[in-house]
């Protein structure tokens, strides 16, 4: 998770608290509030699942190609490479191959996906 993500993510938490009229925001304080932004454990929003999820979906965990993605997600190519592929990447649920991009087994099951065999 980059920084200024972390920040973005800080402020809504604070601005939650601050709702729920909460002085000190506790773990729990905090995971309320990363649920109710679809934020999930391993810090995942629905545009990361999302990009996951569509590579599984329609290209059987992949390879595929950036620009392929890109069109497929209504992404820029920039953005998948900038924003999502490196933290996607860091916590093993993405690998970059000489074909394209391709999830891993430890993908699939985040997602509640069974794995493929192969």
């Amino acid at each position: 998770m980059t920084p200024r993500i972390a920040n973005r993510l800080l402020k809504r938490v604070r601005d939650f608290a601050q709702v729920q009229h909460v002085d000190t925001i506790t773990r729990r304080t905090a995971r309320d509030a990363l649920h109710l932004l679809e934020i999930d454990d391993l810090g995942l929003d629905a545009a990361d699942r999302s990009l996951l999820e569509a590579i599984i979906s329609h290209y059987a965990g992949g390879p595929v190609g950036l620009w392929t993605l890109g069109a497929l997600c209504s992404e820029e190519t920039t953005t998948i490479e900038d924003v999502y592929e490196p933290y996607l990447m860091q916590i093993g649920l993405l690998e970059r191959t000489p074909r394209g991009r391709r999830v891993t087994a430890k993908a699939y099951q985040h997602l509640g996906r069974p794995v493929p065999s192969s």
